[in-house]
């Protein structure tokens, strides 16, 4: 395991098979498929950076890199893509095997380039704050004080813009200081680009041009006119906290059994035409708060009489949410119009009823935009991930806009598509497989929001029908190469290449090739991803059945038994944890999604797509360290048994944070011990559990609940609902002294293993 950590270090890939199955048919028997999850912005201070533009084949258009072979007599170099031979440019002509240009270098796999002639003036970010006032004075109080630390930490240059919704959608004019003035717009219907123009005087005292798309300052609008609605937040900074201080509750009248007039699909519908109209094309964020479900207008999710419950998994499965579809295609629309122009959607979800994230869904994750689900606008939960979003620290998100993905890879490898948070751009290749699996039929991809975390699960397609016998080793190699252009957070624009080289075998006798080049950590989180999709893409997809038939093919193929001899059954350590996995995996809030909201499987769905090899597998499997008298900090199993009085437990399962004190240590805390003298030992053990969590908070985006519990406590269940039931109540085997036994009937894992090992070796 420890050598594909350090290839994902240094290049930011992590694949499923290192030694990848060489056909079509060996790629099918190994049941789990050929992927990589790649984090194009992966954080290496290592990465040169080039200030020159990158060399290209001329053929297939990938860049220069250390697996080209170079004939420096003839100042050649051959593309290892496309085989074709181009010519090195001028600039190059002093290349020789002692003085390489940086991108041949070995270990100049990944590098940057960043040509300043062509990328042109450096354009400032953009946040647009979209503001819900359908919320009770109390939240209202939470959300100013947030919003206002927001706006101190602002980029001086940054341009700004204020919406606020209810009943009615207001846009404010930041631009116009004598006093507060706002366009208001009707929450019943979409607004258009056109209407925008025109109702908000974006060419009063001229003549608006008859012809032609009227999009930015290129396009005949005034820089005054744009900057009436969008400024730098250093001019404006006096005008914007006197609006978010005047804030207040939206004052048309609710009765005590109905929901309030919300107008959310309106206010993003102006919101998305404004920044279309007044500056198409560079990184800007539309920064929703919402603080209930939408009830009128366009995207509304539910009626107003309370009488009317919001729709659950159930309804969903049925098709009795009549509003369902109709809203999920209004946001396709606003997603389409966000790609096109270049901008993301940032939710902040702040209720304790659902608000629409899982309609919103689609336009948030194809723009790639950052999702944060919580409680309260007073929860630590919201205000500590707003504050990270803009604060320059070591653990900056590192926000970047406008990305362009792409793909080159060699002839017998297609691409069958991408799950993560990107948009298709429609670019049919020769490298588009006809099987498509989440954003396919395409060679490249939008990423309108990236950010250092934000990684992306390719889907491979091995097209080779038999292997060819060849003994030249050399020729048993599959490339790929990973472009990203974007617009990086200082404004300049970027490209990051990134160049990989994996062997291929074939056959029967290969087997022993492909276990060591198995990646269980990878694999699991590609299957994480790839059953979320088909949950969601696939109708009567049954999760469970398809991993268990899943897992129980890669057993046969890949296990070590007896036939018909379940008790021979063995797993080669490179995977012996993957069983595990699966079983997690099985019994996770991505799979079972009974006793969560569809906007809450939505969110924990869409923080999976986004998120790196090693924070996927801490959702899918939570890690449980043990804090003890007896021994320093270790790590534990994830099961029932862990649980003994004495006993501090931290569990981590990436969305929540929970520190479990066993009865012995939380009767001894509630008696003040940790405050005597002579307890210094007891206090430290206390403070160790609080100290990790705290580090680990301090380093997650979003920002993990903390949940501090004792055993028998009524928030105990946070803990005891991720832990292997290998005690329950109905158990032959009794829990050790003083431990705990969980009410449930689902199998324990080792159950699990016993049906696995015996279905396995049939």
């Amino acid at each position: 395991m420890a050598e594909f950590l350090q290839l994902e270090m240094q290049d930011g890939v992590r694949m499923t098979w290192n030694v990848i199955p060489g056909t079509k048919q060996d790629a099918a028997n190994c049941v789990v498929p050929v992927s990589a999850i790649y984090t194009p912005l992966n954080p290496n201070t290592e990465i040169p950076v080039l200030p020159y533009a990158p060399l290209r084949c001329r053929i297939c258009r990938s860049i220069l890199n250390p697996f080209s072979m170079v004939d420096f007599n003839s100042k050649l170099w051959l593309c290892p893509f496309c085989f074709h031979r181009n010519h090195f440019p001028q600039q190059y002509s002093a290349v020789s095997p002692t003085n390489l240009p940086t991108e041949l270098y070995p270990q100049c796999a990944t590098v940057e380039y960043m040509a300043t002639a062509e990328t042109g003036p450096v354009s400032p970010p953009v946040f647009l704050f979209v503001v819900d006032t359908c919320i009770i004075e109390e939240e209202i109080g939470y959300l100013k004080s947030a919003l206002a630390q927001a706006v101190e930490l602002l980029p001086d240059h940054s341009l700004v813009g204020f919406i606020t919704f209810g009943t009615y959608v207001q846009v404010h004019e930041l631009g116009f200081g004598l006093l507060p003035k706002s366009y208001v717009f009707r929450g019943t219907k979409e607004v258009t680009k056109d209407q925008i123009l025109e109702q908000m005087g974006f060419f009063a005292g001229k003549t608006k041009p008859k012809t032609g798309v009227i999009a930015g300052a290129r396009d005949g609008l005034s820089a005054e006119s744009i900057a009436r609605f969008l400024l730098p937040a250093s001019e404006c900074e006096f005008m914007l906290n006197s609006v978010i201080e005047e804030l207040q509750k939206d004052p048309w009248p609710v009765s005590a059994d109905q929901r309030a007039s919300r107008c959310t699909g309106a206010a993003l519908s102006v919101a998305a035409g404004l920044l279309g109209v007044c500056v198409p094309g560079s990184g800007a964020r539309i920064m929703a708060f919402i603080g209930g479900p939408s009830t009128e207008g366009p995207g509304s999710i539910i009626s107003k009489p309370l009488s009317e419950p919001i729709r659950s998994h159930k309804d969903l499965d049925k098709g009795s949410a009549p509003l369902y579809n109709k809203a999920v295609k209004f946001y396709e629309e606003i997603a389409s119009q966000l790609v096109h122009q270049g901008h993301v959607l940032d939710l902040f979800a702040c209720a304790l009823d659902q608000v629409g994230v899982a309609e919103m869904k689609v336009a948030v994750e194809r723009t790639g935009g950052i999702v944060v689900l919580a409680e309260s606008f007073g929860h630590s939960v919201f205000k500590d991930s707003l504050r990270r979003i803009f604060q320059s620290s070591d653990n900056d998100l590192g926000l970047s806009f406008n990305g362009i993905f792409e793909i080159n890879c060699s002839k017998d490898v297609k691409i069958q598509g991408i799950i993560g948070p990107c948009t298709s751009l429609e670019k049919k290749s020769p490298l588009s497989s006809d099987t498509v699996v989440g954003q396919g039929n395409t060679s490249a991809w939008k990423m309108c929001g990236l950010d250092k975390k934000t990684s992306l699960c390719l889907v491979f397609d091995i097209v080779r029908k038999d292997a060819p016998d060849t003994t030249d080793q050399s020729k048993n190699e599959f490339y790929f190469q990973f472009l990203t252009y974007y617009q990086h957070h200082d404004g300049q624009m970027r490209l990051r290449s990134t160049t990989i080289l994996r062997r291929w075998v074939a056959g029967s006798g290969s087997v022993q090739e492909l276990i060591t080049g198995f990646d269980q950590e990878a694999a699991a989180a590609v299957m994480a991803r790839l059953v979320s999709f088909k949950m969601e893409a696939e109708v009567d997809f049954d999760p469970v059945r398809w991993l268990d038939r899943a897992l129980i093919s890669l057993c046969s193929k890949f296990g070590d038994y007896q036939k018909e001899t379940p008790s021979s059954f063995s797993l080669s350590p490179r995977l012996s944890i993957f069983p595990q996995f699966i079983f997690n995996l099985r019994r996770s809030q991505f799979v079972q999604v009974f006793n969560n909201s569809p906007d809450e499987t939505a969110y924990f769905r869409m923080m999976l797509n986004r998120e790196n090899v090693a924070n996927a597998v801490v959702m899918i499997q939570p890690s449980l360290i043990s804090y003890s008298f007896q021994s320093e900090p270790e790590p534990v199993l994830l099961d029932v048994t862990a649980i003994a009085p004495d006993r501090i437990l931290l569990l981590d399962s990436y969305f929540t944070i929970v520190v479990f004190h066993g009865i012995t240590i939380a009767q001894w805390r509630k008696a003040g011990y940790q405050d005597q003298e002579g307890h210094e030992v007891f206090a430290k053990l206390l403070r160790g559990p609080k100290e990790e969590a705290d580090s680990v908070i301090k380093e997650r985006f979003p920002v993990p609940r903390l949940v501090v519990c004792d055993q028998y406590g009524s928030q105990a269940r946070f803990l005891l609902a991720k832990l292997n039931p290998s005690v329950t109540y109905n158990s032959d085997n009794p829990p050790p002294p003083g431990g705990d036994v969980i009410f449930t009937d689902d199998a324990s894992f080792q159950v699990f293993m016993d049906h696995l090992q015996r279905l396995a070796v049939h």
